[in-house]
């Protein structure tokens, strides 16, 4: 008899939950005899905070609902357990309540600091003669883990945007030639600019799509900045333009910083990025006496479960199957991931990358040949990259008009 502890860290997706379903059937179907859940993550497990997920997923109908709940139904959080020789304390009560439930398994689903987590346990179980495996279940629709093709959650996030920016351009057009606008879209996106290329997705028959696009792997210059939007504006009256949240100028310093010099920072040492799509708004209003309506998508994008991709969900859903699988093989320190076989047609393969050290705390960011540097967007090979992870739809479970969600019981 094995048991089984699954946890989710850092931001959710619209579609977290999805994998949370596939580690609980599969662990089920492989045998575990008892799936746990930990509350708000590493944190949680500490305080010895866990429940039986078979109090609320035996009844098959709960699992559909949890796969179209965004957010992390177990909760979350940003806890970096440190440097062993630093918090062996941690270290030690981790496995304590691990050995009190009698848990085999760990599976922690999550980015870049999740896998740091995994990694951290796995070396630390090893060296220390523990018999507990520590599985990672790639999540982030930042997008920037690597060696996966793409991470569960983006495809959504990436759809959300899109579909979002068709709208924005349509409204910002309503007053046509009669009136000058500039929206400025502030995207998520630290250091990788997955998320705000996506803005291209919007782009079809029907609309023709965001004028420009900034992102954080090239280098911004205010002066270009506001050179083009008075180009543009030359050209037609109404523009929209996507800025990732964690474009620098040519010295490093974040543009949202130019508004606020004091950001605070979490337990990895990251900065809260805030008002980038503010601060271009008040550089174009003083340098050209024009408006820009700044808008930021903030949460909405990674929250909306109403505009979940069918692909993604499914991804998400086939990685913890998988991630279970590895689970009860006993394997561990490693990390499942999505191999891209074909674009046209689609297909991906599920495999298992054997060293979570070459993926904890490292960001994967758009290749420079996928952007087109000279006007400020991208290459068709990074539209065709995105274009197969927004397909599908999810269908909702609807009840007094608005979509049907499963909550933690009081």
């Amino acid at each position: 008899m094995k048991n089984l502890i699954v946890g989710q860290s850092g931001g959710p997706t619209s579609v977290i939950n999805g994998s949370l379903a596939g580690v609980y059937e599969s662990a089920k179907k492989q045998g575990f005899d008892k799936v746990y859940g930990m509350l708000n993550g590493i944190e949680g497990l500490l305080e010895d905070k866990m429940i039986d997920l078979d109090e609320y997923f035996s009844d098959e109908n709960n699992l559909e609902l949890l796969k179209r709940t965004p957010s992390s139904f177990l909760g979350s959080c940003r806890f970096k357990l440190g440097k062993v020789e630093d918090h062996e304390e941690l270290y030690k009560k981790v496995f304590d309540v691990l050995d009190k439930h009698s848990i085999d398994s760990f599976i922690y689903i999550g980015g870049n600091d999740s896998m740091d987590t995994v990694e951290s346990l796995s070396d630390y179980a090893k060296e220390h003669g523990k018999h507990q495996n520590f599985i990672g279940v790639p999540k982030t629709i930042d997008n920037d883990l690597p060696i996966t093709d793409h991470c569960p959650g983006f495809g959504s996030a990436c759809k959300y945007i899109a579909t979002t920016l068709k709208e924005v351009i349509c409204d910002n057009a309503v007053y046509g030639d009669t009136k000058k606008t500039v929206a400025i879209v502030e995207i998520m996106g630290r250091h990788a600019g997955w998320l705000t290329a996506s803005a291209a997705l919007a782009k079809d028959e029907t609309c023709c799509g965001v004028d420009a696009i900034y992102l954080p792997e090239v280098a911004f210059s205010i002066d270009n900045f506001v050179k083009e939007v008075e180009e543009l504006l030359k050209k037609k009256p109404n523009i929209v333009i996507a800025v990732s949240e964690g474009i620098r100028t040519e010295d490093r310093k974040f543009v949202c910083e130019l508004l606020d010099t004091n950001l605070q920072t979490d337990s990895f040492g990251h900065k809260e990025l805030v008002g980038c799509a503010d601060a271009l708004g008040r550089i174009l209003r003083d340098k050209l006496g024009i408006k820009a309506r700044p808008i930021t998508l903030s949460t909405l994008q990674r929250a909306a479960a109403h505009l979940a991709s069918k692909t993604d969900l499914d991804e998400a859903y086939n990685c913890g199957v998988k991630g279970a699988e590895l689970a009860f093989a006993g394997e561990s320190g490693k990390m499942v991931y999505m191999d891209r076989v074909s674009t046209n047609p689609y297909k991906i393969e599920y495999k298992v990358f054997d060293d979570i050290h070459k993926i904890a705390n490292i960001e994967k960011k758009i290749p420079l040949e996928w952007i087109d540097v000279d006007n400020n967007y991208v290459k068709d090979e990074l539209v065709n990259y995105l274009r197969p992870l927004i397909q599908g739809e999810v269908k909702q479970i609807y009840k007094n008009g608005v979509p049907q969600h499963i909550n933690m019981k009081k």
